[in-house]
């Protein structure tokens, strides 16, 4: 069962690529997910066709540039930007990542690791606080790909769960970003998952991602098709989370058309969960 308000089923990723063709096109996906920070300050000529395309879909919002795990202080200005944008379109639902992008007033806009420390839990859950008052909304942190490791006084799955607890937070959980990271950092995935505190998972992404074999390194690009690894861990994901998922693309975007066959996959999945529910109520 959903704990957002209107995100339930199935989505996708909004990007500018598609923002003239959704309409037209037809394609009806039961929800959509954009970046603020992609619009806040968009171009005029996608203003009438971004404001008719989210009057006709439940909206998430995913933003790249909170930068939750910083050693510095929230960027207020950032947040009030953000604040406005939420309140002028009525936009209630709003994740982030688990990970810092800022430093020093620079940013990066990559997606950097986090110590796994206790007093960075308590940093995290404080700010998590300061930015769900200011913005009047609850704010879900997504796990994070990474490739390197800071300082760790716990696993990555101990030091999630711990954060959700301790802010009271709710999670995107990127499937794929579980998979990348159970291959990269050797663990398991699917103990990974069955681990979570699965209530607190508020909905999922899936997406693409690419293999190095000379570095033998999987990276987190978002640019490719979700292979059949990352769906089979998301079909056991469904086992355990009953949560809205969306697939995910951020590089080599394909038209619209290509992502709608992507779409028909992840439907084919949820909805065979689905039917087991149904079965053995």
């Amino acid at each position: 069962m959903s704990i957002l308000n209107g995100i339930k089923g199935c989505g996708i990723g909004l990007r500018s690529e598609h923002i003239l063709d959704v309409i037209p096109s037809g394609f009806t996906p039961d929800w959509l997910e954009i970046t603020p920070e992609n619009w806040m300050s968009m171009p005029y000529h996608y203003k009438d066709a971004f404001e008719e395309v989210i009057s006709k879909f439940p909206i998430m919002t995913h933003g790249l540039s909170l930068s939750i795990g910083s050693p510095e202080a929230l960027d207020m200005r950032f947040l009030k930007e953000l604040r406005d944008f939420f309140d002028r379109y009525n936009i209630q639902h709003y994740s982030e990542h688990l990970s810092f992008s800022s430093f020093e007033r620079g940013q990066t806009y990559e997606l950097l690791p986090l110590p796994l420390t206790r007093k960075m839990i308590e940093q995290v859950s404080d700010k998590v606080k300061t930015v769900e008052d200011f913005l009047g909304r609850a704010l879900i942190l997504e796990n994070a790909s990474y490739y390197t490791i800071p300082y760790a006084e716990m696993p990555e799955l101990d030091f999630i769960n711990e954060v959700m607890h301790k802010s009271g937070a709710k999670m995107l959980l990127d499937v794929n970003n579980v998979f990348v990271n159970a291959r990269n950092h050797n663990f398991d995935a699917k103990t990974y998952i069955k681990g979570l505190e699965h209530d607190k998972v508020a909905y999922m992404h899936v997406a693409g991602h690419t293999y190095y074999e000379e570095d033998d390194l999987i990276i987190d690009t978002h640019g490719a098709d979700v292979c059949n690894s990352v769906w089979e861990l998301l079909d056991y994901t469904l086992d355990y989370v009953d949560a809205p998922v969306m697939i995910e693309r951020d590089n080599d975007i394909p038209s619209l058309n290509d992502i709608r066959k992507e779409y028909k996959i992840l439907e084919k999945i949820v909805s065979s969960h689905k039917c087991k529910e149904k079965h053995y109520a």
